[in-house]
């Protein structure tokens, strides 16, 4: 059972995940992009969203090494289309999950907020959508 990442943290600081899986890509017209991801926290799979821009998609997907090059590709086609919004999936035999290996991103969490953009003190459950305060990549020595 795939539970949400926001439904596990232990507070609002910031924090790592590692062994993810990249399940989508969307695109809206917005500056910013958001990617659908897996990843392993706790010993259970947990899924979460993650805003970042699209320099920041960029520099994750040259890290899927065998893939990269053909998402990106992907990638381009989308944006070239203008169809928004825009959903690429990997979630099928045909189209598996794009792992990131030896990677740990630092994600931030987010809030919900009213309609003034103050933070929504009513609700204190973060959103399942974290930023991307940093990507950490492993090396082999």
């Amino acid at each position: 059972m795939v539970k949400l990442l926001s439904d596990s943290i232990a507070d609002d600081a910031d924090f790592f995940v590692e062994q993810i899986h990249v399940v989508a890509i969307v695109f809206d017209n917005t500056d910013d992009v958001t990617v659908w991801a897996t990843t392993l926290f706790d010993g259970d799979t947990h899924f979460f969203h993650l805003a970042l821009p699209f320099k920041a998609l960029d520099t994750l997907l040259t890290l899927t090494h065998d893939r990269a090059d053909a998402l990106q590709e992907e990638v381009a086609d989308a944006l070239a289309a203008q169809e928004w919004p825009a959903l690429l999936e990997y979630n099928s035999d045909d189209r598996p999950p794009v792992p990131l290996p030896s990677v740990a991103l630092k994600l931030s969490v987010t809030y919900p907020a009213t309609e003034d953009g103050e933070l929504d003190d009513d609700d204190p459950q973060p959103h399942n959508i974290f930023y991307l305060e940093g990507v950490f990549v492993r090396l082999d020595t």
